[in-house]
């Protein structure tokens, strides 16, 4: 297996993170993305520390309760909290969605987001944490307002904090190679997963090499670009409930692990 493939927990939410974690362990995954509501659970800490796996990222729902119009410092605490756990684990990026605009135009949202992770910005920076923020589609609206990779660099840019690209959402953007470039000073981490033409639900993700996103161009553009992160496989959908979460993701890495070695990485 490539050591530069990552495996995302979404896929085992219905697992313990030591089931999880040692599912990467079994197919020779290096590295996991971790999600935050798990990792306050009592616990799941300690499962994570000793289970043998690189942690390089925390997925974190920011201003969720309920949105950044009406937040009332709560996703800041909140955060503070994660940037304390991603401490105990190595340091590994945390990445945001942002919660909704709620009545907000996206330019007000973007200043209110850029207010309320102020402080978390500065206790990361301590803690030697970096933060992201991530594209998502726009069936993310009700917790997020970043929809294409250019609105996410903007963002991020104006909050002073990197970039998570999620290729799924992102990989029909109309000059996409350039926008990689722009958004690299700015990357700490690359998520991948396919997409077959048709499909209409959401999420909607599929195994990479079953669909119809040009995983291997994309994936050349960003090492050209000078990302040296890891390439995290983020699975979540009817097609990966149908397959079954491990088999699909194994397969998933293997076909990850394949291109990454042919392109050099």
């Amino acid at each position: 297996m490539h050591p530069r493939v990552s495996l995302h927990q979404v896929a085992f939410l219905h697992e313990s993170t030591t089931a999880f974690l040692q599912h990467c362990v079994d197919i020779g995954v290096q590295h996991a993305t971790l999600v935050s509501p798990i990792l306050m659970q009592g616990g799941a800490v300690a499962e994570a520390a000793g289970a043998g796996v690189s942690i390089a990222s925390i997925n974190h729902p920011f201003a969720v309760q309920p949105d950044l119009e009406q937040d009332g410092e709560r996703a800041t605490q909140a955060l503070n909290d994660v940037i304390d756990i991603a401490a105990v684990l190595g340091q590994p990026d945390i990445y945001l969605l942002t919660g909704a605009r709620g009545a907000l135009s996206w330019e007000l949202a973007a200043t209110r987001f850029g207010e309320l992770i102020a402080p978390c910005r500065a206790r990361a920076d301590t803690e030697g944490v970096r933060l992201l923020v991530e594209n998502a589609s726009t069936f993310n609206a009700d917790i997020h307002i970043a929809h294409t990779l250019a609105d996410t660099i903007t963002l991020a840019s104006g909050a002073g904090i990197g970039v998570c690209v999620d290729v799924h959402a992102c990989w029909a953007e109309a000059g996409l190679s350039e926008l990689i470039h722009r958004a690299m000073p700015l990357t700490g981490l690359i998520q991948v997963s396919d997409y077959v033409l048709g499909d209409r639900c959401a999420p909607c993700r599929a195994v990479p090499g079953d669909g119809a996103i040009p995983l291997q161009r994309i994936i050349g553009d960003a090492l050209h670009a000078g990302y040296r992160g890891v390439f995290d496989i983020e699975l979540v959908g009817p097609r990966i409930d149908k397959e079954g979460a491990r088999a699909a993701t194994a397969r998933a890495a293997r076909r990850v692990s394949d291109i990454l070695t042919e392109l050099g990485a």
